[in-house]
């Protein structure tokens, strides 16, 4: 009889948001299509990655997952998620929180006439839920990659390219947490037998992200556009608001998390904002703000350093944490470097890309590199040259500088590309490795054995995220 009584108490809280049972757990919904619903898996009901979070989390948490094989998000696509009934039994349930992961399906082909509607009808869904008497939060996540074309109508390029950024714009204009799984299974081919939908294994993989997210710890964060004293432009970085502004006459930019990480940890970006940015969107989905200065083209000379210094003191103005996450692509490498020889207190770690090292390999080209004589001659006259016979005892690159940089003794990692052919490993990253692991350093490098100069950063981040949550003891 006790039991009974049990599975009718369920079905109150499914099918009318009786708060009698369970109330005391934290309720997460998990809104979504086959992939959430699990398809595919041999134990939905423990495999699927609904029932793994539920796992995971424990007993001070309710996870309900409502997802519908082939659902649409939009109203009048082929299986609109609004017409089934566990749209209804989401209305019902008295989430706290709801996670929202549909549009795989609205890439089909047969739907992309509806999808001028995608953004309103995703934006109505996500007011159904938060005007709910339990007024959860909304999370959105992007759809997972797609390895295919064609595979149940789905098309990954369609998903990348359009539909991702329609969610982005969402989240930017609701003020939304986003979580990025489509890099997440950017290296998981292997993980999606049909190409589409997770095995157990990759199932795993959604349910570990959607733990941490619920367990970190952040706090909401404050409008910073009243602290800079020049004029500020608004905008979306895949749904984060950037603020754009001059600094010292250089293009200077924040980019602000949903919810801030304690402490306001951050990411500096040399150069090239935006390029594979797919480790500063993880960054951010962590807590932490990424930033900029632009310096180009100085080559990391004193006047570099100079701007980047008083950026520095108006970022601690503004709250941001004493140390800095150093991000360095390329020549970016010359600038994160050469500001933590002159600043080794103010570094938590550096994530360098195939970085130059060694201006005298690139741009210089006086190694097996091709250099850049347009860059080089720039290079001269940053540090004051008057032609190449002048600048044979140069000493100021990051290689040169090896004493300063390990004074911080803060952890370094390179990604670097083997066969890189405009910045040669064997003339920066391997030499300097070992210079500063004589000089009792801490690096490591992650080796792209086929990889060259481009493209930068790993198309899953999730090496270069942990290197910097590690460090900066997040």
């Amino acid at each position: 009889m006790g039991k009974v009584f049990k599975c009718f108490l369920i079905w109150l809280v499914f099918f009318t948001g009786y708060e009698g049972y369970a109330q005391s757990k934290m309720r997460i919904v998990c809104v979504g299509n086959s992939i959430t619903f699990g398809s595919g898996l041999k134990d939905r009901a423990r495999e699927s990655y609904p029932a793994q979070f539920q796992a995971m989390l424990g007993p001070a948490y309710e996870v309900l997952n409502f997802g519908v094989s082939g659902a649409t998000m939009l109203k009048k696509g082929n299986k609109p998620y609004w017409n089934t009934p566990e749209y209804q039994q989401v209305l019902a349930s008295r989430p706290d929180l709801v996670f929202i992961k549909l549009g795989t399906n609205d890439s089909k082909l047969i739907n992309r006439a509806q999808m001028g509607s995608f953004v309103a009808d995703y934006k109505e869904m996500v007011h159904s839920f938060q005007g709910l008497a339990s007024k959860p939060k909304v999370v959105l996540l992007l759809p997972l990659k797609a390895f295919s074309e064609t595979k149940f109508g789905i098309s990954g390029t369609y998903l990348k390219d359009s539909l991702m950024p329609m969610v982005q714009q969402i989240a930017y204009e609701e003020r939304l947490e986003l979580l990025d799984l489509y890099a997440l299974f950017a290296d998981k081919e292997a993980l999606l037998a049909d190409k589409v939908h997770p095995n157990a294994a990759g199932d795993t993989f959604i349910a570990e992200r959607l733990k941490s997210f619920i367990l970190q710890k952040t706090k909401p964060g404050k409008d910073l556009s009243g602290k800079i004293k020049t004029p500020v432009k608004r905008s979306s970085f895949y749904g984060y608001e950037a603020l754009s502004f001059s600094f010292k006459g250089r293009e200077a930019r924040i980019v602000s998390p949903k919810q801030v990480a304690q402490g306001m940890p951050w990411v500096w970006r040399a150069r090239f904002f935006g390029h594979e940015p797919q480790t500063d969107i993880a960054m951010l989905e962590r807590g932490f703000h990424v930033v900029y200065c632009d310096v180009a083209e100085l080559f990391g000379n004193a006047e570099a350093i100079g701007i980047w210094n008083d950026f520095y003191s108006a970022l601690q103005k503004m709250g941001f944490a004493k140390k800095a996450v150093m991000e360095g692509m390329s020549r970016g490498g010359v600038y994160v470097y050469n500001w933590a020889a002159a600043n080794p207190d103010k570094v938590a770690c550096i994530y360098a890309d195939n970085p130059v090292l060694d201006l005298k390999s690139w741009p210089g080209g006086k190694g097996t590199g091709p250099g850049s004589k347009e860059n080089w001659t720039a290079f001269l006259k940053d540090y004051g040259y008057a032609n190449d016979a002048e600048s044979v005892g140069f000493k100021g690159s990051p290689i040169d500088q090896i004493a300063a940089i390990v004074k911080g003794k803060y952890p370094m990692l390179h990604v670097c590309g083997d066969l890189d052919e405009v910045v040669p490993m064997a003339e920066n990253s391997l030499p300097f490795a070992e210079k500063i692991k004589a000089a009792g350093g801490n690096i490591q490098l992650i080796h792209k054995p086929e990889g060259k100069h481009h493209p930068h950063s790993l198309p899953n981040p999730q090496p270069i995220v942990d290197f910097m949550l590690k460090a900066t003891g997040y």
